[in-house]
């Protein structure tokens, strides 16, 4: 039975909640998905709400300059403007160590009837609960194609946007489902004025905590098996009217007339019918909309108690330890140790090499380096015709195309040698960094191509030590649908447990570099290793406690 919570409750510890008037600032479909991330920039697909990360120069100047860090120990996590507060703290790992998903994102479904003020609760309760990576879903995204009769009518007025037959449960079943199980999903963004999908599509991912709202959300069985916690806004029938008249007039350039006719013979029967019956299976009623903070305050404490049973810690020392002995797997290819090779390699491990050779001869095992992992490509045979009129047998690729992703930002230095050797190349960026006080990776910024699911992608990163952010980054191109056989990670230098880790938890990813070290120090460096790549290459200082990933 749900629970009801009254203004004038004074026997319940939580505070109450307020709500103003829904944010007219933005279009109802231009705020149906939401995103707010504990992120310290924005991705293309992904992340496309905050800020893009300043990208590090292919060609650095050799002035030598101050290392910076994305975070700072002293100072909160999170920036502040007028309008919003950006989050820049990372998402901790979402996965166990063998590579699969061990929690799905809490749902939270906000139902009630139109313009009852579930987007401004939704609002309040991410505002309040002040975790990373929180979605919006709104269920105005998912309404129907309309055909060209059915467009007629709802220039008319004379079309139900409030019935069940108006919405497309199957695609929204589809896409919740994809997104409570860490998947990236693509939200159609509907057009009001119009009556129909926009071309372009809203890409999702990521979502530790999904906030989703309809004045049909509970109307559906699948749906309901999503949902975490149910939550129905009550607000008085005439304050709805209020607020949907103010709303349809001004956003979505209806007349008064219609709006009214609109809700007499479509609107108010079909709450009545469809929605106010769903009250019976929300776990909390709150009243009033958005004016209830003792409400508020009993959905975030609830939200937080059951992201805590969830949370699930890595422990780094076993991850070390977990492949000791074990032969190096069949995944793992390594650049052939020529003289040349081994040659390159002691000048960019002598700690006395200068920056400007560290960067000339690093870059030349980059070439040799990704010449020699695109071999393992799948080919076809073709036939061409030389300028002489003979035919010639040869090779081409097997596939749709290639796209280069970095592991920021050591990893970035290989995307010059990848352009060079495929022209035209796409790419795109990974920032993963250690968590200081967890020891884990934490997935900072994304941006990666549209349609990456159907390429071959080229991971990059300048070194592998316990292979932790290399997990993270395959998990993240897994969770955008590339296939794991169309991975190909490549390292300038791999320590042995980081190769393990990636070949456990990833089996058909193939794994190529130039070196393989056999250990890592307590601090988990490479021995003997390279130092840190990052500060080498781009001539920043290196703390005192650096860590491979950073």
């Amino acid at each position: 039975m749900a629970m009801k919570i009254n203004q004038n409750d004074v026997q319940m510890p939580q505070q109450e909640e307020g709500e103003k008037e829904e944010d007219r600032s933005m279009s109802r479909s231009d705020r149906s998905v939401q995103v707010k991330r504990k992120s310290s920039g924005s991705g293309d697909d992904s992340l496309g709400s905050l800020p893009k990360h300043p990208r590090c120069p292919l060609t650095p100047s050799l002035s030598p300059r101050k290392r910076t860090t994305s975070q700072s120990k002293t100072e909160p996590p999170l920036l502040r403007t007028n309008k919003r507060t950006i989050y820049t703290a990372g998402r901790p790992p979402w996965y166990n160590v063998t590579g699969t998903t061990f929690k799905e994102a809490f749902v939270i479904g906000l139902c009630g009837g139109s313009a009852s003020g579930k987007t401004t609760v939704a609002n309040k309760i991410i505002e309040a609960l002040d975790v990373p990576w929180v979605v919006l879903l709104s269920m105005d995204s998912f309404y129907k194609v309309l055909t060209k009769d059915e467009q007629e009518l709802a220039a008319k007025n004379e079309y139900n946007f409030d019935h069940p037959e108006a919405f497309d449960f199957e695609l929204l079943v589809t896409v919740l489902r994809k997104l409570k199980k860490g998947k990236s999903i693509k939200v159609p963004v509907y057009d009001f004025t119009s009556h129909c999908r926009r071309k372009e599509w809203k890409t999702v991912y990521g979502a530790n905590v999904v906030i989703f709202e309809g004045i049909l959300a509970f109307a559906n069985k699948e749906l309901l098996k999503l949902l975490d916690m149910k939550v129905f806004v009550d607000t008085d029938s005439d304050i709805r009217l209020v607020r949907r008249l103010k709303r349809d007039i001004s956003d979505r350039g209806r007349d008064i007339n219609g709006v009214i006719k609109q809700y007499n013979k479509f609107v108010k029967p079909s709450f009545e019918q469809y929605i106010e019956p769903t009250v019976q299976v929300a776990d909390i009623v709150v009243p009033r909309g958005g004016e209830n903070f003792v409400a508020l305050d009993l959905i975030v404490q609830h939200v937080h108690s059951q992201l805590e049973k969830r949370k699930l810690r890595w422990d780094m020392s076993a991850l070390a330890s977990a492949h000791q002995g074990q032969p190096l797997p069949k995944t793992l290819s390594v650049l052939e140790s020529t003289p040349q090779v081994r040659g390159m390699h002691t000048i960019i491990r002598n700690k006395d090499t200068n920056r400007d050779e560290f960067i000339f001869y690093s870059k030349r095992l980059m070439r040799l380096l990704i010449e020699h992992a695109l071999s393992f490509l799948p080919l076809k045979p073709v036939q061409v015709e030389t300028p002489q009129g003979s035919i010639y047998e040869g090779k081409r690729l097997s596939g749709k195309r290639i796209t280069g992703v970095s592991i920021l930002r050591a990893g970035e230095t290989m995307e010059q040698a990848l352009m060079h050797v495929c022209k035209d190349i796409r790419l795109g960026k990974i920032l993963i960094q250690t968590n200081h006080d967890t020891g884990e990776p934490e997935l900072h910024y994304l941006r990666l191509p549209k349609d990456i699911s159907e390429d071959y992608v080229i991971l990059m990163d300048s070194t592998v030590s316990t292979g932790a952010a290399a997990l993270m980054a395959v998990r993240v191109l897994l969770d955008h649908d590339v296939q794991e056989d169309k991975i190909f990670l490549l390292s300038l230098l791999m320590a042995e447990m980081g190769v393990h880790s990636v070949a456990y938890a990833f089996p058909k990813v193939r794994i190529i570099t130039t070196a393989v070290d056999k250990k890592v120090n307590n601090e988990f460096h490479i021995i003997p290793g390279i130092g840190n790549f990052g500060d080498r290459y781009f001539g920043t200082d290196t703390p005192s406690d650096w860590t491979e990933s950073d």
